[in-house]
């Protein structure tokens, strides 16, 4: 890594293209200075955003072109029509030849993946990515994936996300081996599916110097945090998280119409406007913008389509850290280990069926 961080930009994703991205990433680089981006799409609507910041402008490069991927195009649209000259290839493709550390779009999550995995790859070892988000928690925050990429994974796949989880959470968290659930629905050993239970298996017998394995959690330890990270499949994962999205809207909401709805209410809601401020920062999904695709070769983050430009700088932020603190390195080291067990464990097997036999 040099004394800089590159980032590119998918300047045309999302809902409100250049627009936000420019002042998100203005945001993110007054509070990492040693940021540089690369701004991807129409230079005719970039180049006036950062001429009127020069302190971006200083830091920035564009690379041209009219070609984007729409927010609701299909993947299989999306790599016929965008392959190679839309703004979100180009920006992989920059990371992928190594001018760039990182790459991020606010633009279509499914046509992101699909462009992902074929012009980045996948990262040898891995069959299938992850979607991994940042939980807010009573203790603080987790991580959870897969919230979307994959559906269905096996209990391989599960313990390699469990792998990737953890060096994930060895970044941002600052912990040497973060502890690690399987979501379930029960804590039991007996309960759950059989690929749940064969990865919890995999998990207990395969001593992870890079994580410290818990066992089964249940859908309410994702708010408790009762791990460092919580790892399931990308169907139970999505559905997780749009509850959990919607349950924080249903609050917002009931807490404004219960604080309108009488004078004393409202009085009520003065007194205790500092409560209220904490909760709002607390609850803000800003603040955790940023759903990291684990499994690539590089660093790529997805912010929120619809996000303001102080929740895309939390993307930038996110992808600033998995660079600067090489995520893709302390991947390697977790799937070497794995990799290693697996392959000690197929040679004990025959061994000891004919210690059996004999």
């Amino acid at each position: 890594m040099t004394d800089t961080v590159r980032i590119a930009l998918d300047a045309m994703g999302g809902d409100h293209g250049p627009s936000v991205v420019a002042p998100g990433a203005s945001i993110a680089l007054s509070r990492k200075p040693d940021l540089k981006f690369l701004f991807v799409g129409d230079e005719a609507e970039i180049r006036p955003l950062l001429d009127a910041d020069p302190a971006l402008k200083a830091v920035s490069e564009i690379l041209h072109t009219d070609v984007s991927v729409r927010m609701e195009d299909k993947p299989s649209v999306a790599l016929r029509k965008g392959r190679y000259k839309s703004s979100m290839w180009l920006a992989l493709d920059a990371m992928k030849s190594r001018k760039v550390d990182a790459a991020i779009s606010a633009g279509n999550t499914g046509a992101l993946m699909a462009m992902s995995r074929l012009c980045v790859r996948m990262t040898p070892g891995v069959e299938r990515p992850a979607i991994a988000a940042i939980w807010p928690t009573l203790r603080g925050e987790s991580i959870v994936l897969d919230v979307g990429a994959t559906i269905g994974a096996d209990a391989k796949q599960l313990v390699t996300f469990a792998v990737m989880g953890a060096a994930m959470a060895r970044i941002l968290f600052d912990i040497e081996r973060p502890t690690v659930g399987l979501l379930n629905v029960g804590v039991e050993e007996i309960k759950g599916v059989e690929q749940v239970k064969e990865a919890a298996r995999l998990l207990r017998e395969d001593d992870f110097s890079t994580l410290d394995f818990r066992g089964f959690v249940e859908g309410d330890d994702l708010g408790k945090g009762t791990v460092d990270v919580v790892v399931t499949e990308g169907f139970s994962g999505n559905i997780a998280l749009k509850t959990a999205e919607g349950t924080a809207k249903q609050i917002g909401e009931y807490l404004r119409s219960a604080i309108s709805r009488t004078l004393l209410s409202k009085v009520g809601y003065v007194l205790a406007k500092h409560a209220f401020d904490t909760l709002k920062e607390k609850m803000d999904p800003r603040k955790v913008n940023g759903g990291v695709f684990l499994g690539l070769d590089g660093v790529v983050i997805k912010s929120h389509g619809g996000t303001d430009a102080e929740g895309f700088a939390s993307a930038v932020e996110l992808g600033y850290d998995m660079a600067r603190y090489d995520l893709m390195e302390k991947i390697r080291q977790g799937l070497a280990h794995e990799q290693s067990t697996r392959v000690e464990t197929d040679e004990e097997a025959p061994a000891a069926l004919v210690g059996a036999a004999s």
